[in-house]
């Protein structure tokens, strides 16, 4: 997939208005998939958003609710794109929570961890930053486990309609500044809103280059 620029917006169009669907969940590193297609990943916060974004990158009102039935939260759940197969999503469990229990949020880190490190198939990570309150320190722990992994990855803001303009400059700026400290983070900040569409062709592009 090395199309670029209307061939790639073409590519992109069709490829995410075209089958998608839920394939499976993995609890442990023997549950996923044969890793014979190319695979670009989401992580993110509990809150942050990451269901809606899926839904509106894919078309669909409820992909991503396809696999957060209660027990699943803590699983790798993978959507295939395309028909013949051309890549998938990869929806990682939500980090960060709270109240999660100590053992929840260990087993967490080992699945991604594993994932992270063993995972040939894996071309880039999205992790998506709440631009309502920009990079908090989980955030951090989790890029440098990219970094460490030499995974490529996006920092990718959500819900930009939820702040005034000067402060997403603001936050995006800042964002900016960290993704230079980091060694396997991309430049590019892509923002986004799920109720509005911003930046979700962008997103979208930026998945088929990652996977071309």
């Amino acid at each position: 997939m090395s199309e670029e620029g209307p061939d790639l917006d073409e590519l992109a169009r069709k490829l995410f208005s075209g089958p998608i669907a839920f394939l499976k969940s993995a609890p442990q590193l023997q549950h996923l998939p044969n890793p014979d297609v190319e695979e670009v990943a989401f992580a993110g916060r509990s809150n942050v958003g990451k269901s809606s974004l899926l839904n509106k990158l894919t078309n669909r009102r409820d992909l991503a609710r396809t696999s957060n039935t209660p027990g699943r939260t803590q699983e790798l759940n993978f959507f295939d794109v395309g028909q013949p197969l051309r890549f998938r999503l990869v929806d990682m469990p939500g980090y960060g929570f709270a109240k999660a229990p100590k053992d929840v949020a260990r087993k967490w880190r080992y699945l991604i961890n594993d994932y992270l490190r063993g995972r040939q198939a894996l071309k880039r990570a999205l992790v998506l930053i709440d631009s309502r309150h920009g990079i908090k320190e989980v955030d951090r722990e989790v890029l440098k486990m990219l970094d460490d992994a030499a995974v490529s990855y996006h920092l990718v803001l959500t819900k930009a309609d939820k702040i005034k303009a000067s402060e997403l400059q603001e936050v995006e700026r800042r964002t900016r500044e960290e993704a230079a400290k980091h060694p396997a983070a991309h430049p590019e900040i892509i923002t986004t809103s799920s109720e509005t569409g911003l930046g979700i062709d962008r997103l979208r592009k930026a998945v088929i280059e990652a996977v071309g």
